[in-house]
């Protein structure tokens, strides 16, 4: 059985590091490290305060300070893909340790998570709402959340059960990170920083994706001409679960394509 590997590990393969969204952790990925694993050596992290670094976290918890942890533990030269919130933590260590990000790739990310000025995104009431009903019930509101990350999947019952059964095997982080995670969300506007990254760009896309609407594809199109952008027609917000295997042809094809 291939190994979910929380530690950066020297190995002649080339280090494809995965880095998970918001409310959700590194187990996630599973699925993906069995197909991939030949040909990469994978890393999967839990981000501070998620998963098996649920009580691991720092107290100014800002995507900087994140991105600075998840530098420390990967290899340079890596290959860098972050799903939604991650994709943030990717892009930030992409610009701030370029040495440690040969390649990056977003997952159903934006640059820019909420609607404002014309950009099309998560309308703001929808994040006030998470931290309103985090109040009440972590459980219950993460259980809602994770049932957006396949909403117009073609067989959405069987990706969300799947997700929920990967995402519970480790454990539930706290309020205070789910806040913060929020807060990063609402707040980091990396727009204008895109057009300074050095490394080969991959943004993955599902057209039914709720929580980064396709409209914006486009405009991501106009801020990195340079960058390579794939729409899944029938896949939401986690094509890595909904279309696996045609997640990891256009992954790896691109991976070789920039090699």
């Amino acid at each position: 059985m291939a190994e979910i590997s929380n530690n950066a590990i020297k190995t002649s393969k080339q280090s494809l590091v995965l880095l998970h969204g918001w409310g959700v952790n590194s187990a996630i990925f599973e699925p993906l490290v069995t197909q991939l694993c030949d040909e990469f050596h994978v890393t999967c992290l839990d981000l501070p305060g998620f998963g098996d670094k649920a009580d691991d976290y720092p107290v100014s918890y800002t995507l900087d300070n994140i991105a600075a942890i998840v530098a420390n533990l990967i290899p340079e030269n890596s290959i860098v893909a972050g799903w939604s919130l991650g994709g943030l933590v990717a892009t930030k260590v992409a610009l701030k340790h370029p040495e440690k990000v040969d390649k990056l790739i977003h997952i159903a990310s934006s640059p820019c998570f909420v609607a404002k000025d014309q950009w099309p995104g998560i309308k703001p009431d929808v994040l006030s709402m998470f931290h309103q009903q985090l109040e009440a019930n972590i459980s219950k509101t993460l259980s809602g959340f994770l049932k957006l990350q396949a909403m117009g999947s073609p067989h959405v019952r069987e990706d969300i059960r799947l997700i929920q059964q990967l995402v519970e095997q480790k454990p539930q982080p706290s309020k205070f990170v789910l806040d913060k995670g929020l807060d990063i969300l609402e707040s980091i506007d990396l727009r204008e920083h895109l057009s300074q990254l050095k490394q080969p760009l991959l943004r993955v896309y599902g057209k039914l994706d709720s929580l980064v609407p396709h409209k914006a594809i486009d405009i991501i199109d106009q801020l990195v001409p340079n960058s390579d952008s794939i729409v899944l027609a029938k896949a939401s917000h986690a094509p890595f679960i909904s279309h696996q295997s045609e997640f990891i042809e256009v992954l790896v094809n691109w991976i070789h394509q920039k090699s």
